[in-house]
């Protein structure tokens, strides 16, 4: 029999990116799990072996943990479902059938994972289950360039959404883009914000011999402005390296700028832009991906995060920033206007405008020590997911 203290309602299964292949859907995926865990029974299945390993771009760091961050203890997790399947799909079947979940959330975030999702969206109709989809992109861009992929992926995502019930997205900006490529019902479809990455908040710098790379910035109170994430073409670091060379002397002469974060798609342009810098010397990079306690060694030095987009559903290190409380400094395209509008520490900038980009710049320069709440909570991610269940006529965890 249930006690109070333990979470009652519909079984929730989370799927979604495991650990092998780190990403920030991998982290969102365990965030949202832990979300539901605290209002109803959850459990989550992961994919495992996304791709084969050699067309993976961050292939030479696969299976190497960078994690801190873990799932709850009361949430049952399966590692996982292999792109290749094998026994990994017959494990996942079990795992539905001991799991029994009433509501399955597919995270979508590439189409390596279709096939899959294919199979588990039918096992878990087969069950009763209402099955969701939430939409993290419509597709991924470096799949997009891949000849035949973008035909592969519509025509078997069409198969997916007659498996679909409901679909989720982060923002309007999403919604539309959403509608205009696949024509959902609205009423199906409800934009439920990405909720704060608060469990690297308060970070400290973690230096020592345990983490010899966390934070190599001799910054000697310098104020850090610090670009946090993967490096692609998309990402306008390059942009970023012009305007760091376009601010004032005072500005730039007190400042550091430092660039984390591992190459993908050959992407060079913003690593050429470092080595023709006139100010190269006060630029550090980091080209690789880093653990989570050198995520917080490195938001814990930084005075402002600077993330100058081209093109953005949403950002993991944005939000990152804003559960710090600090100054950011974001390009104003596609879904990160609305996720970092309501945040007060936010700095707006055109995209691929390195001057513009540089005023923003100093602007966040003179936030200097301010600290800002994030406005960002999971409980409105929840409370948009158990809107959609209502619209759906399935239960939900708040007793309607």
């Amino acid at each position: 029999m249930s006690t109070p203290s333990e979470p009652r309602g519909p079984r929730v299964l989370v799927v979604g990116s495991g650990w092998r292949f780190t990403s920030g859907i991998s982290y969102y995926t365990c965030r949202l799990s832990n979300a539901f865990s605290e209002v109803t029974p959850t459990s989550a299945l992961l994919m495992r072996r996304l791709v084969p390993r050699a067309l993976y771009p961050g292939r030479a760091r696969v299976g190497v943990q960078v994690n801190a961050l873990e799932y709850a203890p009361g949430v049952p997790v399966l590692d996982g479902v292999d792109w290749y399947w094998g026994s990994s799909m017959l494990a996942a079947r079990r795992f539905l059938r001991e799991q029994r979940p009433d509501v399955v959330v597919l995270q979508w975030w590439t189409g390596a994972v279709l096939h899959s999702y294919l199979a588990i969206a039918t096992l878990a109709r087969r069950q009763g289950a209402t099955v969701v989809i939430e939409w993290h992109e419509v597709q991924d861009t470096g799949e997009a360039r891949i000849p035949g992929v973008v035909r592969y992926v519509r025509a078997a995502v069409a198969q997916l959404l007659r498996r679909a019930d409901g679909h989720v997205v982060h923002n309007k900006h999403d919604l539309e883009l959403l509608q205009a490529a696949y024509d959902l019902p609205p009423g199906n479809v409800v934009v439920a914000p990405h909720g704060p990455y608060d469990h690297h908040a308060g970070a400290v710098q973690a230096t020592g011999p345990e983490h010899p790379d966390a934070a190599p910035v001799d910054d000697d109170g310098r104020f850090v402005f610090l670009y946090f994430g993967i490096v692609r073409p998309y990402k306008g670091v390059e942009d970023l390296v012009a305007a760091w060379d376009l601010l004032p002397a005072p500005v730039r002469e007190g400042s550091r700028l430092v660039l984390v974060g591992e190459k993908w798609e050959g992407w060079d342009a913003p690593f050429e832009a470092v080595a023709a810098s006139p100010s190269r010397e006060s630029i550090s990079v980091v080209d690789r991906y880093v653990t989570d306690p050198e995520v917080q060694a490195y938001f814990g030095a930084a005075d402002a995060v600077v993330l100058p987009y081209k093109r953005s559903s949403s950002s993991g290190p944005l939000h990152i920033a804003m559960s710090a409380g600090l100054p950011v400094v974001v390009t104003a395209v596609g879904g990160l206007v609305e996720a970092a509008g309501d945040y007060a520490g936010t700095v707006f900038a055109p995209p691929e405008d390195p001057a513009a980009l540089s005023e923003a710049m100093q602007r966040a320069y003179a936030m200097r020590g301010q600290r800002f709440e994030d406005p960002h909570s999971w409980s409105t991610t929840l409370e948009a997911y158990a809107d959609l269940l209502r619209r759906l006529g399935a239960r939900t965890w708040n007793g309607s």
